[in-house]
C-alpha cells in the first residue's frame, strides 16, 4: 500500500516534550523513528544504533544510525526523542509509543493508505530533524 501525506495530518505535540536522555540508547540497539499511521498502528522506519554522533539540528549529543536499506542515506544521525526502542521493551519507550499512538490513530482513522504525517525530514548532512526542532534555514 502507498504511503501517502495525508492532507490534515495532526502537528506533533507529543514527540517534542519527550524527555529522554542520550545514555538512553546503546551501540547495537535496533529502533524506529515512527512516522505516522498504517490503519490503527503507528509506522516508521528502522535503523540500528551505530555510535554517538552531534545533531547539529538541535545541538546536542544525537546517535548515528545505520539504514539496512542502505541507498545514498546507509547513515543518518538523529536526535534520542525521536528514536524508539525495537530491541527491547522499555517501559519508556513503550510509553511515548503509546501517548503516540492515542494522539495520532484516532486522527487519522478514516485514511485509506499509510500516512506520514510530515514531521521529519533529512538535512544536507543526513540529519533527521523534526519540525519542531529545525531552525530557519533548514
Amino acid at each position: 500500500m502507498p504511503v501517502s501525506r495525508h492532507p490534515h495530518a495532526p502537528g506533533d505535540i507529543v514527540t517534542p516534550d519527550r524527555d529522554i536522555t542520550h545514555a538512553h540508547f546503546r551501540p547495537g540497539d535496533q529502533v524506529v523513528i515512527l512516522k505516522g499511521t498504517s490503519g490503527s498502528e503507528l509506522w516508521g522506519d528502522a535503523y540500528k544504533v551505530v555510535t554517538p554522533s552531534w545533531h547539529t539540528p538541535t545541538d546536542e549529543d544525537g546517535w548515528r544510525l545505520y539504514d539496512p536499506a542502505g541507498g545514498a542515506r546507509t547513515y543518518i544521525t538523529a536526535h534520542p526523542r525521536y528514536l524508539v526502542h525495537l530491541s527491547s521493551r522499555c517501559p519508556d519507550c513503550l510509553i511515548y509509543q503509546q501517548a503516540l499512538r492515542t494522539y495520532l490513530v484516532p486522527r487519522l482513522v478514516d485514511a485509506d493508505a499509510d500516512v506520514d504525517c510530515g514531521w521529519y525530514s533529512l538535512t544536507h548532512l543526513n540529519q533527521v530533524v523534526h519540525v519542531a526542532d529545525a531552525r530557519s534555514g533548514q
